[in-house]
């Protein structure tokens, strides 16, 4: 049970760290590989949109073909995936490792959680995944040191070689000590809900990053953008439709389910699309080292892993929307303040907004995730689970390429970097106040709540917050 427990948190912790740990290499990426905001927002989006639309069908591969094996093919892929990034010749070569880094992560990181939730009975089940989840979030807070000591050291290379040892180890170690396990009544994967979904959020992401460089109105971009509201909308006839759906649109009848996974699409939105921008500040406009800026972005990310243990905690006592609008104020301040800093802001004036921002998210997921799932029938809590991080992924997506294009169209009209960054963050900002506002409102539940993740029983006051 150790050894399972341990061989799936190191997994996991792969997949978080790469989260991190590429921002802070960008800097280095885009002087090295001679390419622009663009291609550093494909480095970044190449991999969470497969995550992204890869995620759900990736823990009903792992029901139905066998827990043990998608987890090891999902740490190969990555590991294989990590390599080809390293050697990358251009960006195009990175893109395509990147891709192929997604693939891997959304079997891995489904498959780690199946094999632990197949392996231990209930009452030692929610340690287990609260270890998993404590353990590898240590993942989001390394990222930005390692990188920043790897890329100043050996270049942005080093930042994938890193897994290589990690993936090894994982291979070796899980051939020999897990055991396979499946679901015999697994649904069979829904390959046209999966195709369009990939193919329809990726045209969109097409049309948002390029159409910053290509011009709004070129046919290329207006083309991507009616493509892809074309497959989006395939997409939901299909769902609509299909017999088990990789996305049942029934359980966003539920408004508790519909507004947390919209408030959670936000999240996503604001804390990567911001995030992504952290060093690029730190080097470009406060002229700092890279290992430097990786160190004073540490604030967001340490504070995420301080604060989210409690978040479950103080919703079992004040409730879902209480606990997530604060979170959603909290996290919007704070980047509305990042709004105004400067190239000349001491960083005593900067650390503690950075910080804000990380409690405020931190205070934000868990009771989303634990809302969504409280809208569902228990035999459905895993779907709700799963769909709640896929839709805060999409979210990611989106942010990367929105806030880009925003700085990218700033830039275009003659603004300086600095100023592009401003306007981005109080976009940031002003969209996660909205979301608070909007979460204040409507995250209320009419019917009879169960225990939220954590095992800490919801009282009634509290779902309908």
């Amino acid at each position: 049970m150790k050894a399972l427990l341990t061989l799936t948190c190191a997994g996991q912790f792969m997949v978080l760290l790469d989260n991190t740990i590429v921002g802070a290499a960008l800097p280095d990426m885009q002087q090295r590989l001679h390419t622009g905001l663009t291609g550093l927002q494909w480095i970044v989006d190449a991999y969470v949109l497969l995550v992204a639309m890869l995620l759900l069908s990736g823990g009903v591969f792992a029901d139905r073909f066998g827990r043990r094996r998608v987890f090891l093919t999902g740490v190969m892929v990555f590991t294989a995936a990590s390599v080809v990034c390293s050697l990358a010749p251009s960006i195009g070569w990175l893109i395509a490792g990147r891709v192929l880094q997604g693939v891997g992560a959304a079997a891995l990181s489904p498959a780690s959680l199946a094999l632990l939730a197949a392996a231990y009975p209930a009452p030692r089940r929610v340690r287990a995944i609260g270890l998993w989840a404590g353990f590898s979030g240590i993942g989001l807070a390394a990222g930005p040191l390692a990188g920043g000591i790897l890329v100043e050291a050996f270049g942005w290379p080093a930042i994938f070689l890193v897994n290589v040892p990690i993936g090894a180890v994982l291979l070796l170690a899980g051939l020999r000590v897990l055991g396979e396990s499946r679901n015999p009544s697994a649904p069979p994967i829904d390959v046209p809900g999966t195709v369009l979904s990939v193919a329809g959020v990726g045209a969109v992401t097409y049309g948002l990053i390029e159409g910053g460089s290509r011009g709004w109105t070129s046919p290329v971009i207006l083309g991507s953008f009616a493509a892809g509201l074309v497959l989006l909308a395939a997409f939901v006839v299909v769902e609509g439709r299909a017999s088990t759906p990789m996305l049942p649109l029934r359980l966003f009848h539920q408004r508790l389910f519909t507004v947390s996974n919209t408030a959670m699409v936000v999240v996503g939105f604001a804390l990567m699309g911001s995030s992504f921008f952290f060093s690029q500040f730190f080097v470009y406009v406060q002229g700092t080292s890279i290992l430097v800026a990786g160190l004073r972005t540490l604030p967001t990310s340490l504070a995420m892993v301080i604060v989210s243990p409690y978040a479950g905690r103080f919703a079992a006592r004040y409730g879902f929307r209480v606990v997530a609008g604060i979170g959603l104020a909290l996290a919007g301040l704070g980047l509305l303040a990042l709004g105004f800093v400067h190239a000349d802001t001491g960083y005593g004036n900067v650390w503690w907004r950075l910080a804000v921002v990380g409690i405020g998210f931190a205070l934000t997921m868990s009771p989303l995730t634990g809302a969504a799932i409280q809208s569902v029938s228990p035999q459905e809590g895993g779907l709700a689970s799963g769909v709640s991080s896929t839709t805060r992924q999409i979210g990611a997506v989106l942010g990367v390429a929105v806030l880009g294009a925003m700085v990218h169209t700033r830039e275009s009209g003659g603004a300086s970097f600095e100023s592009g960054l401003n306007s981005a963050f109080l976009a940031a900002g002003a969209v996660t106040l909205a979301c608070a506002v909007f979460t204040g409102l409507w995250l209320t539940a009419a019917r009879t709540p169960r225990a939220i993740p954590g095992g800490v029983p919801m009282p009634r006051s509290a779902a309908r917050g």
